[in-house]
């Protein structure tokens, strides 16, 4: 009796064998969609009506939950996480927060964006000073998709992109064995790669670093809501002193100083022939 023939591996073709993500972009909007279901409710669960009370939610601090029950709705689940965690703060940083989480999905309360525009208009500026950091950044980049005027909106995406990218970068520093205070050693760069064709930075010379922070502080500043909550955080980024900014300040410093040191010094003129 002859063994059937088992079947191989699947075809993979090499060309998406080189890629970073296969199937890019379907592959990617698959998952990034799988993501953003709609967090359900529970029995009697809702979000609060648009006319919520907000002054009183700002004045009354949140007391640390009982224990979760066995089984809980997601939207359940999320706000008891959120109320563990802010324990302490206004409550009107709760109800941001479970905003924001529903807001990241693809099916919301229809009031929801609304409340949250309504919170920072209203009372932004005497929420801020209460909430950390990661909850001041889901707070900024909401107004990407949910902000009220194109200039919301955009200070939203640009905050995003920046923020996004330094948690992959700065995750990555992790594994270099350096401090995130710590700059890399200066090593000669000329003829090395970067993606795409980039053309290379220059150090002293570039300015990428400035322009890119300046041109969303710039529109940020003129922005009395999603601006507000932007410029804060790129208040406490610029005092931060662990981070890529900071690191390519020290590097663009250490050059200059090795720079001055290379050159010879000036020799005066003598008076005399």
């Amino acid at each position: 009796m002859t063994t059937p023939p088992q079947p191989g591996p699947p075809h993979v073709d090499p060309a998406e064998e080189a890629l970073t993500y296969p199937g890019a972009p379907d592959s990617l909007i698959e998952l990034w969609q799988r993501r953003r279901r709609r967090m359900a409710f529970g029995p009697g669960e809702r979000l609060p009506p648009l006319d919520v009370d907000l002054k009183a939610l700002l004045a009354t601090p949140i007391t640390a939950p009982e224990p979760a029950p066995a089984r809980m709705s997601l939207h359940g689940q999320k706000l008891h996480a959120i109320r563990s965690e802010l324990v302490g703060k206004p409550e009107l940083a709760a109800l941001n927060a479970i905003l924001i989480a529903h807001l990241r999905k693809s099916g919301q309360a229809r009031h929801a964006p609304a409340l949250f525009r309504r919170i920072w208009t209203e009372e932004g500026a005497a929420l801020l000073p209460h909430l950390p950091g990661r909850w001041l950044i889901s707070t900024v980049i909401t107004f990407g998709d949910h902000g009220e005027t194109e200039a919301q909106r955009r200070i939203g995406l640009a905050m995003n992109v920046l923020f996004s990218l330094m948690k992959l970068y700065e995750f990555e520093r992790f594994h270099s064995g350096l401090g995130p205070d710590q700059p890399f050693k200066l090593r000669p760069t000329r003829g090395r790669r970067l993606p795409v064709g980039m053309p290379s930075f220059a150090l002293l010379g570039g300015g990428l670093d400035i322009n890119l922070l300046a041109q969303i502080w710039n529109e940020a500043k003129g922005e009395p809501v999603a601006g507000r909550v932007a410029c804060h955080l790129l208040d406490l980024l610029n005092a931060d002193p662990g981070n890529l900014f900071r690191r390519i300040g020290l590097m663009r410093d250490a050059k200059a100083s090795a720079l001055e040191e290379a050159e010879p010094p000036d020799v005066p003129l003598s008076d005399t022939l």
